[in-house]
């Protein structure tokens, strides 16, 4: 099995920018690995995905850009522009097995990083 852990989060004003970085513990990333985010009382929600595309939820498009280094076997999401209402805990998710559909969803990740706390001041 591949352990995605992640690293990068912290405190940014808004306007600001951060680089949160998904390392692979075990084996190497193969299928679809992606960055959701959680507040306090909702539901995760899917923010970007990387395969050999990219995908990336409405409210991230132009400010977010996920990006992914096979010889370091680690998947990044570079957070531009940021807004108070970014503020979440991110969490990278991976495939075991590829599923094309539904890649927005998170019943299609097996394996989830702990997440990483990423607070934008206004």
């Amino acid at each position: 099995q591949v352990q995605p852990v992640e690293s990068g989060g912290g405190l940014v004003q808004a306007g600001g920018s951060l680089r949160l970085s998904c390392a692979a513990s075990g084996r190497t990333f193969s299928n679809y690995v992606a960055w959701f985010r959680q507040t306090p009382g909702k539901d995760r929600e899917f923010v970007a995905a990387i395969r050999y595309s990219t995908f990336y939820a409405d409210y991230v498009k132009g400010r977010f850009t996920i990006s992914r280094d096979n010889a370091k076997n680690t998947v990044y999401l570079q957070m531009n522009s940021l807004k108070p209402e970014d503020t979440a805990v991110y969490y990278c998710a991976a495939q075991e097995r590829l599923r094309v559909g539904l890649i927005t969803g998170v019943g299609s990740y097996d394996y989830w990083g702990q997440g990483t706390q990423v607070t934008v001041s206004s």
